[in-house]
Parts: C-alpha cells; structure tokens; sequence
C-alpha cells in the first residue's frame, strides 16, 4: 500500500508539469491514461469515456479495443455517472448491467470527471485482469489526478 502511495505520489507530480504544456482536455486525457497505464502495475485498459449530447462515447485511453459507446444507463461507467461518485467494483461479473468490452477484465473503478463548473462531463475508467485489484486509495489517487483534466 506504501509503495502504491508513493508511485501515486510521483505519478502526479509528473502530470501535474505535463498537463501545463497545454489546456486541450483531450490532450491532458491521453497524456493521464498514457502514464497510468504504463507506470500503475495491473491496469489493463486505462481510459475516458465522455458525456456527448447524452451518449457515453470512447474517449483517449490505451489497451486492447474498447467499446466505441456504452449503452445508456447500463455497466459501471454510466452508473459513476447517475451516482457521481468514484465506484470501486471487485469482481465486474458480479455488477448487474456490467457491459463486458474485453472479458479479461475482472475488476474495474471509475471515477467521474468534473468540469471547471463541477458538471460530469465523462469518467475515468480503469480494468484490471485480476479481482479485487483497486481499493480506496486508488480512488483517492485517481480523483486527484482527474481533476487535472
């Protein structure tokens, strides 16, 4: 847990210089799911989905293909959102309504992105090949690092 702490730690003084060099919001999105993935040990597919004319639509993110949208009102990303909160899901087979774009995937957490007038505008999703793998302090790293957006 101390080693996460600390690489969370690194992970946002880096993007809090690279985000700087520019206020494009999609290009601060892939340069965070670009160093997540590589740097955070089991994060299979890292990435946004985006609020378009009330659609959830893929956004930057790495890892194997995503779904292009996700149907309303279903699976963990449109449930973060109608919540507005951070959701951690230990085991996605197990989460009703789940929507399965890569069934590797065994555990997820996403976290709601806010704008600068405090309206959900996407989430940030993470997948990972293992259960159980996210836990309150990824929450607390990833909300911190989404409000770099």
């Amino acid at each position: 847990m101390k080693k996460k702490t600390a690489r969370y730690g690194r992970i946002y003084d880096q993007l809090q210089e690279l985000v700087k060099k520019s206020n494009d919001k999609t290009a601060r999105m892939a340069t965070i799911a670009a160093v997540l993935h590589h740097k955070m040990d089991g994060f299979f597919w890292t990435g946004f989905y985006l609020l378009r004319k009330g659609e959830l639509i893929v956004g930057p993110y790495q890892g194997p293909v995503a779904c292009l949208k996700l149907e309303k009102d279903t699976g963990v990303c449109w449930a973060g959102i109608n919540r507005g909160k951070t959701l951690l899901v230990p085991d996605v087979n197990k989460f009703p309504g789940h929507i399965a774009c890569d069934s590797r995937s065994k555990s997820e957490i996403v976290v709601p992105v806010k704008n600068a007038g405090d309206e959900i505008i996407g989430v940030l999703d993470v997948d990972s090949i293992s259960f159980d793998h996210f836990d309150e302090s990824d929450a607390e790293w990833l909300e911190k690092i989404t409000s770099l957006v």
